[in-house]
């Protein structure tokens, strides 16, 4: 089992930044792809970004390319997501996901609590 917490969320003017953590326990996830997605009230969960088990690969939602950078650290199990010239409609709760596919077909995903990021117009 793999137990995943985030931090750094918070309330920030539009083009303000925020750096969001999502620290791994229980097991290490350095053979896990990692990412972050987001969920506004009333909305469904979306894709933000994702980054492989390396960190030689990353890709990003539209909406955000440019102004996200995700990273991560295997030595430390965790995973970064840098959020600059922040917007209001990036208002949401952002959660971290651990996914992994073996080569028997069988797939792991996990998910934190979330942290909420409240961007201020």
């Amino acid at each position: 089992q793999v137990q995943l917490v985030e931090s750094g969320g918070g309330l920030v003017q539009a083009g303000g930044s925020l750096k969001l953590s999502c620290a791994a326990s229980g097991r290490t996830i350095s053979s896990y792809a990692l990412g972050w997605f987001r969920q506004a009230p009333g909305k469904e969960r979306e894709f933000v970004a994702t980054i492989s088990w390396s960190g030689g690969s990353a890709d990003y939602a539209d909406s955000v390319k440019g102004r996200f950078t995700i990273s991560r650290d295997n030595a430390k199990d965790t995973v970064y997501l840098e959020m600059n010239s922040l917007k209001p409609e990036d208002t949401a709760a952002y959660y971290c996901n651990a996914h992994r596919a073996d080569p028997w077909g069988d797939e792991y995903d996990y998910w934190g609590q979330g942290t909420q990021v409240t961007v201020s117009s």
